[in-house]
């Protein structure tokens, strides 16, 4: 763990950014939009947040209630929002959970209409299709669509391991292994990517990695291990990742930001042993992490 000084940046700055985030919310929790939404909020961004799902709470309880929209209200909103002429002022899309192919396809039209107004805006797309131990927890075709669409259209991407592995058809038991996993999924489109967990021979038993590639290399973030399984963590740090990646332009302080501040509320949630993390009682980690992490190039 390395200790640095946070830039200090212009509160006013942060006011003219603007994300579009499709995916996931829940009512009780913090999943998706639930999770991704107010942390990018506190670090000074304008969300506009449009979920693909409305449940009660996160599946990982084992019983909901709710419903997944279908493409065509993604489109409306869409339509709406196009109709008050802020597109042009969108800086990015975040995609995450799609629930469907044809919410899949609305997200992937979303996309194309904020860059027709503003080209400059990135999209960053969360392949959300399962995890370790778990497997695959999205309904069929969504892996298909995922390889196929989704991750082509994007300009970064955040997968787990177990998706890494998924959409490359690549077994990573080493740094080597991730690495030529990651060029592909940069040669399928997208130039930047980012792992949100990665357990290799070289990751010691107490640790966890994570791993971001850009155009100027390849870095990688060590965080201690806590022992938790908590839903909406992944939301968290894809968001964060994005918002810092929009800001710097840079993969390596993306990653660092990100994971330091995702570590940080983790860890206040194991210590409070709390099943949802504690997306708002620890608000302060988003924008001055407790334990800071530097990037080792790799």
């Amino acid at each position: 763990m390395v200790r640095f000084a946070l830039p200090v940046v212009n509160p006013v700055l942060l006011q003219l950014m603007n994300i579009l985030s499709i995916q996931s919310h829940v009512a009780y929790g913090h999943v998706g939009n639930a999770s991704a939404t107010f942390p990018m909020q506190r670090l000074g961004v304008d969300v506009w947040p449009i979920h693909t799902v409305q449940f009660s709470n996160h599946t990982g309880y084992g019983g909901w209630k709710g419903r997944v929209f279908d493409g065509g209200m993604i489109d409306e909103v869409m339509e709406g929002i196009a109709e008050r002429g802020v597109l042009p002022q969108c800086d990015g899309v975040l995609s995450g959970y799609m629930g469907s192919a044809d919410i899949g396809h609305a997200i992937l039209s979303a996309v194309e209409k904020v860059r027709a107004a503003n080209p400059k805006a990135l999209y960053c797309c969360d392949p959300v299709i399962g995890d370790t131990g778990r497997g695959v927890f999205v309904r069929p075709g969504i892996p298909e669509f995922m390889r196929e669409q989704a991750v082509p259209a994007a300009d970064i991407v955040t997968p787990n391991q177990f998706e890494l592995e998924l959409l490359t058809d690549i077994g990573i038991k080493s740094i080597a292994d991730a690495h030529r996993a990651v060029e592909v999924l940069r040669d399928a489109g997208p130039k930047v990517v980012m792992v949100t967990s990665l357990e290799t021979e070289e990751t010691p038993a107490d640790a966890i990695d994570l791993m971001a590639v850009d155009s100027r290399g390849s870095w990688r973030v060590r965080t201690p291990r806590l022992d938790v399984s908590l839903n909406g963590a992944g939301d968290a740090i894809a968001a964060l990742f994005f918002t810092h990646y929009l800001r710097e332009q840079s993969a390596a302080a993306a990653l660092s930001k990100a994971a330091s501040s995702v570590y940080g509320l983790l860890r206040r949630t194991k210590e409070a042993g709390s099943r949802e993390i504690l997306t708002v009682a620890a608000q302060d980690e988003f924008v001055a992490p407790s334990q800071l992490f530097e990037p080792e190039a790799i």
